[in-house]
This record gives C-alpha cells, structure tokens and sequence, in this order.
C-alpha cells in the first residue's frame, strides 16, 4: 500500500499472512517519511504475529526505528492478560497487561474479511491492542455499502466499510475477494493498494505538508514572550465533538467553567515537604514511583545517572530542578517519531519533548520523587502545539518542561491528560476538532 497524507505520498505498508500450523503467521511493515517542523522525520516499524483462525492474537514481536532511537518489544496473550517482553539481557522487563477480551491487531483486522461474505449492513466487533502505545479499544466495523472506486485507473466494485478508532472515523474499502483497495483515517492518511515494486518509490520528506503543523491549532490574537506568560484566559470549543471528559481541565492550577479555560501558573516552593527518598508512599502516590515498560525508573544505569546529578542533594525541589536541567542540556532536541523510552532516551541523548519527559520522569522516580508526564497544549510560534512535559510530587505538584527549561512552566502549557503511553490516545479525538481563542494573559507584576 502507498501511504499519502493529503498528496502527498509519505510512506508505504507491506503486509504477508501464510498459515503457521493451526494458526496465521502475519508479517507487516510501515515505513513512514515525514516532514516535522520542516525536518524530514523517518520511522520504520515492523511487526510479527502469530493468530488463530479468527485472527485472535497469540504473540508477536514489535519494532519501530526512528533512525535514533529504536524499542523492541514482544508478547503473548494468556487469557485475559498479555505478557509484554522489553529490553535484553540484564535490562529485560516483565509487563502485565489486563486485556478486555480477545484481541486483534490493526494488521489483522482487514485480513479478517478476506474470503468472508459481506452483506450490507452487517457489523464486526473487535478489542483492537496497540503495541505502539499498549493501548486496547474496543471497536465496532461495520459494512457502509456498495461502491465503485478507482485505483491506478482500475475501476473495482468494492465494498465501504467504516468504524472509529480513538474519535477518528476510519473507513476502508475491500474489493469481492475482501482485500484492501483504499484506507483513509488519522489526519487525513491515506492508503492506496500499490505493488511491492512500486510503493516504496519517490516518498516525500521536508517538502511534504508539516505533520506537527497539521495538528497545530491557530490562535488569535497573537501572544507575545509566552515563556514569561503567569495567567491566561482561554474560550475552549470542540470537546463536545470530540466527547473528551473535560474533567482534567478543572485540577491543579487549571479552572475551567462554561467554555473558559483559566491557568495560573503555580509558585516553585523553595524546599519540599519530605527529604529523599520519599517513603512515607499513600496508594494515591505509589504508581508515581514505580517503573513502568516506557519509563524504567528501576534501570541500573538509569538510577546510577540520577544519583550522579543529585549528588548528596536530599531536597526533592533542589533535585527536581538538577534533574530537569541535566536533561534539557545533555538531550538533543529533534523531533522523532518513535515510542519513547527512557533508558533509549538516555542512550541516544536524542529526541523531543516526548523524550525529554519519559527520560526526566524516571530519572525523578529514580531518586525518589514520584514524577508522572503530561500531555497536553503549548504555545509556540504563534499556534498551540501538542506536547508532553513532567509533573513532580515534593508535597505538592509542580510542572516541569525539560524541553524548554521551566519550573514550573508558563500558562500556556494546557494539561489535557496525565498518564502513559496507554492513556495518551484519549487526546486524539480532539485533533483536528478543539478550538481556542486569547481572552486574557498577563505577567508576574514582580518582572
């Protein structure tokens, strides 16, 4: 398949299934060549896995290589639980991961229908799991109707089949046989059947449309120094649409009534409230201090580094601002397209703000101080940007942004979600739908 994200063409995808035994063996590689903030951004992934008969997943191994950073990971379904392997030797890690269901991957889910009789009409249920993100989401196809379509002037009656996946409609078509003629989804990509020959031919890069700028959300009017931005007053319009629980807009130093958003940017306490480590740990704080598969606060040579930063300090604001910027000086900023992962990150030293903030969140469970990332808005060049950044815990909760250098961060970074990679795709529905307008903005009076 040719991947196109409007005309341009920015990747392509190859797809094997054989019989294994009893089961399907299904072989899939997406490589994708994009333009981030006019940079040209490669990512390859590839993955394997083993299904039954009705395309359950058994096991796979998973891959992705941004060219800088790349994370291997495999995984077999027990039950209802999927055992995830990441890491080799002595930096192998054991994942648990409680499934709804059976589940299917995204390259099996099309493989299903080949051969099956379709009927307008008819629906499809499947619990699709993500390796990429770890995330599972139960999703409903269902048969839209007839239609012809046109590929590579080729006239097919095809079959139109739609679902949503994450707030995102997705339809695809599939011709009498129920292989794939045509995807189109996220963000406007597209794919398009092609010959192994041919798809991986003359990919776009730097001159393709801006994929971060794409998703971008123009604001008016124009804010100026936002670094040094305290207050900030916003009309918030499209989480209807996007059916995105607004809840997290009305916590910490967020306030959000009617369609107003307001952020007021928290003061820096001078010391925390406990001395590191911390061990005096309520459930509501443990999770914050636990490694998880992305972000491997219990890594050796992740827990070596952070001590080596601290030094004898035992202030967790002391230490959270050494380790914030021990990161955004020795953490080159790229964009990348990968799965970020810390002990990666430390390796490579390469990456963006996603890097920066699984990195400085396991470098501050590392030590001690319960860190959870962020993701959410900030203010750049005149837009709002997607963006990832860190929270730490020293009695309270205090932002930090690695990529940029601030504790606590201005007012424009607007948190639209707290958690890991499993949780980050509930901010997906709203790309492409939310809308802001400036109300308000001002400065600390003491500047």
């Amino acid at each position: 398949m040719e991947i196109y994200l409007k005309d341009s063409k920015v990747g392509y995808s190859m797809t094997q299934i054989g019989p294994l035994g009893e089961d399907y063996l299904i072989w899939e590689e997406v490589v994708l060549n994009l333009n981030l903030m006019g940079q040209a951004s490669a990512m390859r992934t590839n993955i394997r896995c083993v299904v039954d008969r009705e395309f359950r997943l058994k096991h796979f191994t998973f891959r992705i290589d941004s060219g800088i950073v790349r994370f291997e990971m495999s995984g077999k379904t027990e039950g209802r639980r999927m055992i995830i392997e990441t890491g080799k030797g002595a930096r192998k890690k054991i994942h648990t991961i409680q499934l709804a269901g059976p589940p299917v991957t995204g390259s099996g889910m099309t493989l299903f229908f080949r051969g099956r009789p379709l009927n307008t009409g008819d629906s499809f249920e499947f619990l699709i799991f993500d390796p990429s993100t770890m995330a599972q989401k139960e999703i409903v196809v269902t048969v839209a109707g007839r239609e012809s379509i046109v590929i590579n002037r080729i006239a097919y009656r095809a079959f139109r089949l739609e679902t949503e996946m994450w707030g995102q409609k997705l339809i695809f078509w599939l011709d009498e046989a129920g292989e794939v003629l045509k995807e189109t989804g996220f963000m406007g990509l597209t794919l398009i059947r092609s010959s192994a020959a041919v798809a991986p031919r003359d990919l776009k890069g730097e001159e393709a449309y801006d994929f971060y700028e794409m998703a971008s959300i123009e604001v008016m009017p124009k804010l100026r120094h936002a670094e040094r931005l305290t207050y900030l007053s916003l009309k918030v319009d499209g989480l209807e649409k996007a059916h995105f629980d607004a809840g997290i807009l009305n916590s910490g130093r967020q306030r959000f009534s009617g369609d107003t958003l307001e952020i007021v940017q928290e003061k820096s306490p001078l010391k925390g409230d406990y001395l590191l480590p911390l061990t005096d740990v309520s459930e509501a704080i443990r999770p914050f201090l636990s490694p998880a598969f992305n972000i491997q606060s219990d890594d050796p040579e992740i827990t070596a580094q952070a001590h080596r930063i601290i030094g004898e300090t035992r202030d967790p604001v002391a230490a959270a601002r050494k380790l914030m910027a021990w990161v955004y000086t020795h953490v080159e900023k790229r964009p990348t397209l990968s799965l970020p992962s810390a002990a990666e990150v430390l390796e490579t030293r390469t990456g963006d703000c996603n890097e920066h903030a699984v990195l400085l969140t396991a470098l501050l469970r590392a030590v001690g101080v319960p860190a959870r990332e962020c993701v959410g808005l900030v203010y750049a060049n005149d837009r709002f940007f997607y963006h990832a950044w860190t929270e730490a815990y020293v009695g309270r909760w205090i932002s930090l942004d690695a990529t940029l250098n601030q504790m606590p961060t201005d007012a424009t970074h607007i948190k639209l979600l707290q958690g890991g990679l499993d949780r980050q795709t509930e901010i997906i529905p709203l790309i492409g739908k939310l809308t802001l307008t400036v109300m308000d903005y001002g400065y600390d009076s003491t500047d």
